[in-house]
């Protein structure tokens, strides 16, 4: 099994979609898993989840449990499955319910103010 470690994330996190900043937090997670790199979890209340569409699309991580998707509505379109969600995760990575990860693009932005 990879190794994963959860801890809290320095400082400050935003995301940013659409001109739009869509969270800022200082209470974000890291979690390592080896041979991954670095994912930044926003915990929900932290979200403005009105630019959120929860998408049919769902996942399996072996290590994670089931992932569903949400797609980000910008002004100019629809960012399909950007960001994902473990609603009941394995007990292993417990720390990520409800929180949210974003997926970085040229559209999407998440970064460390």
């Amino acid at each position: 099994m990879a190794k994963i470690t959860i801890h809290k994330a320095d400082g400050t996190w935003t995301v940013r979609a659409g001109g739009a900043v869509l969270v800022e937090s200082r209470n974000a997670l890291v979690l390592a898993e080896e041979g991954l790199n670095d994912v930044i979890y926003f915990p929900r209340q932290d979200i403005a989840m009105a630019f959120l569409d929860e998408s049919d699309h769902r996942s399996t991580c072996p290590h994670k449990g089931e992932a569903s998707y949400f797609s980000i509505v910008t002004k100019s379109k629809t960012l399909e499955n950007a960001a994902w969600s473990y609603e009941d995760p394995k007990s292993d990575v417990a720390r990520i319910k409800d929180h949210l990860a974003f997926y970085s693009s040229d559209d999407v932005t998440v970064e460390q103010v």
